[in-house]
């Protein structure tokens, strides 16, 4: 048994991973560097970034080059202004976020089954396939998210704010920002573990315990 439980702490990376990527997942979500806006301002004063996120967006002042001025805005659910491109990775972050957590807590309720009790020779069903599912769809929602911001990017889409939130109409130049390595490395961390929790072999683990 003692061999058992020894080989089932690959399983234990598993779970950590996912749950290291439900957390960077959840992250990239609140933060609002998905896209990083350059503005033209007058000689006089410094260049002005604005940032776009998936429920906030910010404007950061500079006023010399020491200090700046950062003015953020959030946005609900159930605003109208928010282009599709958004609306859709707003979707796949959170049903990725969802879904990983249950994937987690699926794979330590299979550890325990695991742990709890002895395995049969001849049976070959794997309890962490159910985590394996559905660490490998967060993955592939966060992933897509991703991509969806990325060709966002790509094709220098801007975002019609309301006036109240002072966002800028126009941008100088446009690229991703810190938020889409944040989730593309929650997106690797649960396929990861997917690849771990799918790995398991029970006919391998049982032929490793010691005859009674």
């Amino acid at each position: 048994m003692v061999l058992f439980n020894k080989v089932a702490n690959h399983q234990i990376r598993g779970i950590a991973l996912a749950t290291m990527g439900w957390i960077m997942c959840i992250t990239s979500m609140s933060l609002p560097q998905w896209r990083v806006w350059y503005m033209e301002e007058p000689m006089l004063s410094y260049p002005s970034m604005a940032f776009i996120g998936m429920w906030r967006s910010c404007i950061c002042h500079h006023l010399d080059n020491s200090s700046h001025l950062r003015v953020c805005h959030r946005y609900n659910y159930h605003d109208t202004l928010i282009p599709l491109d958004i609306r859709v990775s707003q979707h796949l972050l959170l049903v990725a976020n969802i879904i990983g957590l249950i994937g987690t807590a699926s794979a330590v309720l299979a550890l325990q089954q695991v742990f709890a009790k002895k395995p049969r020779k001849n049976d070959n069903y794997n309890p962490f396939v159910l985590s394996a599912i559905l660490s490998a769809i967060a993955s592939s929602f966060i992933f897509l998210a991703v991509m969806c911001n990325y060709f966002s990017v790509s094709n220098k889409k801007g975002v019609a704010f309301i006036p109240s939130f002072q966002m800028p109409v126009f941008y100088y130049a446009q690229r991703g920002g810190s938020a889409m390595g944040v989730a593309s490395i929650a997106a690797i961390l649960f396929l990861l573990s997917a690849m771990i929790f799918i790995s398991y072999c029970p006919s391998l683990e049982g032929g490793m315990l010691p005859d009674v």
